[in-house]
């Protein structure tokens, strides 16, 4: 299993309309970054993904599943664009901050720390559990 991160702004797709869609899941689309469009590709079913609030919140908040293996954007016609379905998993205890992982030497690598643009990213298992750890998640 992998681990990854995606990002949504809260005026265009927030946790709470995620966790609404229940198993049905949403499509993750609208990636127009190769480097996140290929993130998606590599996905399998049942990797675990964090949830990410960018913007103002710059939050992790939540666990998401890939239910749907890569396949063609349904936003667009162009053929370069694939996405991925997710389904939320459950609400983290309590956020996990930008700063906060910033500020966590355990995570100094983290792509979100060093790369807080792109949209989907990897998360390696260790930076996977110290967030975790951070949200006061035992699950």
């Amino acid at each position: 299993m992998n681990f990854w991160l995606f990002k949504s702004e809260v005026s265009t797709w927030s946790w709470d309309q995620q966790v609404a869609r229940g198993d049905a899941g949403e499509e993750w689309d609208g990636v127009r970054n190769y480097q996140a469009r290929n993130h998606m590709r590599s996905m399998k079913l049942g990797d675990l993904g964090f949830f990410y609030h960018s913007q103002k919140e710059k939050e992790i908040v939540g666990i998401v599943e890939v239910i749907a293996e890569s396949h063609p954007d349904s936003t667009t016609d162009d053929d370069r664009w694939d996405c991925v379905d997710i389904k939320a998993v459950r609400s983290l205890p309590k956020p996990v901050t930008l700063a906060m992982c910033k500020e966590n030497p355990r995570l100094a690598d983290m792509v979100l720390v060093n790369n807080t643009r792109l949209s989907v990213q990897p998360v390696t298992e260790d930076e996977w559990q110290i967030v975790l750890e951070l949200a006061g998640d035992t699950d």
